[in-house]
């Protein structure tokens, strides 16, 4: 490019997704014939349950989907939208609330547009998913990342939070379960937020994409729910991409005030418009159907989640909580580094160093901890076959020299 044609400092100040760098080379690699094993993207390895498939196949023939609908969706969506909030989160919701968006990426980007003016900040617990610190950015905003290690279970404390608390600070991100590390928080710690929340003026954004990916017994703590009174300074984020395996179908949606369902469907109108009609059909049945194939899903993700914490248990310098939720492993990986490992005798200064490493030397794709906030550790994805997670993590072990 000529020295004229520059680039707005705004994008420059953003780091590409690491998930999809990751995701994008191991594919590459595998192009070109290599056997890699990638524990990268957080995608369902299951395709879409085949009643949803049929109904969007059936909705593709019908000339009535081969128009705009609404920008926020299609009213009969957004009803079910506010019926399942109502089925699973617990309380009440109007349609109007409800504004359907291109993934939940776009419901988490129109969220901050929306909220913010330069320099307020976002207190975003940490590790954190990658994309939040930079839709802050994009947006003006400050994020102030707030790390809970592996030693507090990756769970924030009130003292932490309110010590990165400022005058500037206009919200705070709770996603629970979590990605990276897959920790569910508990009713008590999501009322203890909400609550300082409420006393200080600040909004409540609260990512639910992986509410029915819990295990032994964990449940998601909806704040809705849990605390009524926080509602008018709530919006939830959530969608079919990781419930239903419809990630490709690009099916968010935000459910806010109805002043900030308004704001953000008058963003959208010059962003986007609405979501293709066909995807929004589809989500409509994956909505309003019963669970059973999602708890099917459940209950594989389950036993990989066993099978990748066996593996990791037996890695000497590797240190994972056990996750309850989502399909993630998130191993505090500081003991392999800064020493020689694996046959060519490899150090690693920094996880994203060891990320590279293994991805070279045994063709295993992991996400580096750096990409979350949080350095020294590695994001596994356990959302992939059985046997390729086994020989994944078999690798894994003999690199390490277990």
């Amino acid at each position: 490019m000529a020295e004229w044609q520059t680039l707005s400092r705004r994008i420059d100040s953003v780091a590409p997704s690491a998930t999809l760098t990751v995701d994008s080379k191991a594919k590459a690699m595998k192009a070109q014939g290599v056997d890699v094993i990638s524990f990268g993207a957080g995608e369902p390895d299951f395709p879409t349950p085949d009643f949803i498939a049929r109904a969007a196949s059936q909705a593709c023939l019908d000339p009535r989907n081969h128009r705009y609908t609404p920008t926020a969706g299609l009213p009969e969506l957004r009803q079910a939208i506010a019926d399942k909030t109502r089925r699973d989160s617990g309380y009440a919701v109007e349609p109007e609330q409800v504004v359907v968006t291109n993934g939940g990426k776009q419901a988490v980007y129109e969220t901050f547009q929306i909220l913010l003016d330069p320099g307020d900040q976002v207190i975003i617990p940490a590790p954190y998913w990658t994309s939040y610190p930079e839709v802050v950015t994009l947006a003006g905003g400050e994020p102030v990342p707030v790390f809970s290690g592996s030693d507090k279970g990756y769970l924030p404390s009130l003292d932490a939070l309110e010590a990165a608390r400022t005058e500037r600070t206009k919200a705070i991100i709770i996603n629970t379960p979590s990605n990276p590390t897959g920790v569910v928080w508990d009713d008590d710690l999501v009322r203890a937020i909400g609550r300082w929340a409420i006393e200080h003026h600040i909004w409540v954004v609260s990512d639910e994409i992986y509410e029915h990916l819990t295990y032994d017994g964990a449940h998601t703590p909806y704040p809705g729910a849990l605390l009524p009174e926080l509602r008018d300074q709530l919006i939830v984020l959530n969608g079919v991409a990781k419930t239903y395996a419809m990630t490709g179908w690009r099916v968010g949606w935000m459910v806010a005030p109805a002043p900030v369902a308004q704001a953000a469907g008058k963003l959208q109108g010059h962003m986007t418009s609405n979501v293709a009609d066909v995807s929004q059909r589809a989500a409509l049945t994956a909505i309003q159907a019963p669970l059973d194939e999602v708890r099917a899903m459940g209950r594989a993700f389950g036993l990989r989640r066993q099978a990748i914490m066996a593996a990791l248990s037996q890695v000497p310098g590797v240190h994972c909580p056990e996750p309850k939720g989502a399909f993630y492993a998130f191993p505090d990986v500081t003991g392999l580094l800064n020493r020689p490992v694996g046959p060519r005798g490899t150090i690693s200064r920094t996880s994203s160093d060891l990320a590279a490493a293994v991805l070279e030397e045994i063709h295993v794709a992991a996400v580096p901890g750096e990409a979350f906030g949080a350095p020294g550790h590695l994001r596994f994805s356990y959302a992939l076959s059985d046997a390729d997670l086994a020989e994944g993590m078999r690798r894994f072990q003999v690199w390490v020299g277990v």
